[in-house]
């Protein structure tokens, strides 16, 4: 949960990068979120999904934001992420790249956060 609560907290931060385990937790976490809002619309009998379409809203920048700071953490620009908008291919390459690890060193984004500490202890030894 603390890694979905730090995307949150770079809401829209589109700098740096993200490694495969932030990106991954705050997928993770988005998926049994949307389970639980679709749950909660088929109990209230809403034939559109209300919930699940007010958290997609709700997540929209943050999920944009980690993905492409994932795509900066390989070296890749998020521009890359309009290849989300070919079918099949484009989610297949942008899925293979997420699955990636973190290029070494510092690129052209940042220093890797793998190699610079930042972990989550980082952050709450921040508060």
């Amino acid at each position: 949960m603390e890694w979905f609560l730090k995307v949150l907290r770079q809401y829209a931060d589109f700098e740096g990068r993200a490694r495969r385990k932030e990106f991954w937790m705050f997928t993770l976490f988005y998926c049994i979120f949307n389970v639980v809002a679709g749950i909660i619309d088929g109990l209230l009998g809403f034939r559109v999904g209300i919930f699940g379409g007010i958290l997609a809203l709700g997540l929209l920048i943050p999920s944009l934001a980690v993905s492409v700071r994932r795509l900066h953490d390989i070296g890749k620009s998020g521009w890359w992420l309009f290849l989300l908008l070919i079918p099949v291919i484009g989610w297949i390459i942008i899925f293979v790249w997420d699955c990636q690890d973190s290029q070494p060193g510092e690129n052209q984004y940042g220093p890797n956060p793998k190699e610079t500490g930042v972990e989550m202890n980082s952050d709450r030894n921040s508060r």
